[in-house]
């Protein structure tokens, strides 16, 4: 059965949600399908949960420090209250159903399920096939990426997912990855008790930020109790009674009651059929242009995207797709001073390209140093700008930033880094 409609919104994360609900909203016919939650990963599993999670242990970690500056203090861990906030408060126990309700408020179909590209302008799903005269958006999204360690299969490991929905925390956890899921979820459990190790590859957890950057985290996690292995690859998972051992190359076993994966993202683009519409389906990323477009009336956003990644990036790309789709003029996408954070404590903040980045565009770097006074900011700790200008580029510009930010809960000395290009 075939039926014919406007627009056809695959996958209804953040990015494919805030297109159907705008394009639906002008007038047009919207059909989107999506098998999981609506708005994707961010409300139920990610930004808005672990920020709750984050909150609660910046809490816990300021009430500690209140002995020796404000009084006396004694501080006790509790979880229960935070898993009921996430639960009933942030995702409605994980159900989507608000969402929905306000896209189909707006004129739109809604239809749960498995959606399958099906050839030009047309995508598949619980045996219907609907024909999109004008638009195509693919936004699947991203799932856990899980690595292929021999024994994983055999232990019952959490990913971000579990550990957002967890009532009872474990004694002790160890994470496999120190990049900024890893690091923000081990600092929020190391805080509310639990004894945590962090295995990371690379010599430095966020490696894909500034090293000062890396170098005051570690510096911090370490404070906060856990046990960071770097330069250190898991060779195997062995179940031990209701926990689990992780074997190191060098020989070394990590015990712990749990284990988190938390070794990156991968892009749901398996089996959407993207081979019916000329695009290759063993593709980690699709590639659009500025406008987003990956063939003739077929636009990707978000995560499935090579310069996606982050929720922010989906909403704008949703924004130039939607009037891309309408046919308003406008400006493609611009990526140069793409911004990211890390919500651990400090913060770590970064825009644009990493001077080590920037070197490897062929740019001159210059870099400098300015301390901040505790006088001039709203706690006692110093902050240290790290600059790099950055010639040959075409115009003055912010080009990067990784910076730990100088809250109250930030250790002595908190360095900000500012990576900015300019003739």
């Amino acid at each position: 059965m075939a039926e014919k409609v406007d627009v056809v919104v695959l996958g209804m994360g953040v990015g494919g949600e805030e297109v159907a609900n705008s394009l639906a909203e002008q007038g047009l016919t919207v059909v989107g399908i999506e098998s999981n939650l609506v708005g994707g990963e961010c409300p139920y599993f990610g930004c808005i949960p672990t920020k709750m999670m984050v909150r609660a242990d910046d809490m816990l970690a300021e009430g500690r420090r209140i002995p020796g500056f404000a009084g006396d203090s004694t501080v006790k861990p509790d979880w229960k209250p935070v898993a009921r906030r996430i639960r009933d408060v942030a995702t409605d126990n994980w159900d989507d159903r608000v969402a929905v309700e306000r896209f189909e408020g707006k004129g739109g179909h809604f239809v749960r399920g498995a959606g399958k590209l099906a050839g030009p302008g047309k995508v598949s799903v619980n045996g219907t096939t609907y024909e999109a005269s004008r638009a195509i958006v693919i936004s699947t999204g991203t799932s856990p990426a899980v690595p292929p360690i021999p024994g994983l299969d055999r232990v019952k490991y959490w990913t971000n997912r579990e550990a957002v929905k967890v009532e009872q925390l474990p004694e002790s956890l160890v994470i496999l990855g120190g990049g900024a899921i890893g690091v923000e979820l081990s600092q929020v459990f190391a805080r509310f008790g639990v004894k945590v190790s962090v295995i990371e590859g690379m010599n430095r957890v966020l490696a894909m930020e500034e090293p000062e950057a890396s170098a005051v985290l570690g510096e911090v996690l370490h404070r906060d109790g856990i046990e960071l292995f770097l330069n250190a690859r898991a060779m195997s998972v062995e179940p031990r009674g209701e926990g689990v051992t992780v074997m190191l190359a060098d020989g070394r076993a990590i015990i712990a009651d749990q284990l988190l994966v938390a070794t990156g993202r991968r892009a749901n683009l398996v089996d959407i059929g993207l081979e019916t519409v000329g695009l290759d389906p063993s593709a980690r990323l699709l590639e659009p242009n500025d406008h987003l477009r990956v063939g003739e009336r077929l636009w990707a956003i978000g995560d499935v995207t090579a310069s996606g990644g982050f929720t922010h990036v989906a909403i704008y790309h949703a924004g130039i797709v939607v009037d891309d789709i309408l046919g308003k003029p406008g400006p493609g996408a611009d990526y140069r001073a793409k911004p990211r954070v890390t919500f651990t404590d400090p913060e770590v903040g970064a825009t644009g390209l990493t001077e080590e980045q920037a070197k490897k565009k062929g740019l001159n770097v210059r870099t400098g140093i300015q301390s901040t006074g505790p006088a001039t900011m709203a706690s006692s700790r110093w902050s240290r700008t790290r600059t790099a200008a950055c010639s040959s580029v075409p115009r003055p510009w912010v080009r990067g930033a990784a910076t730990p930010s100088a809250s109250s809960s930030s250790p002595s000395s908190c360095r900000s880094l500012l990576t900015s290009c300019a003739t």
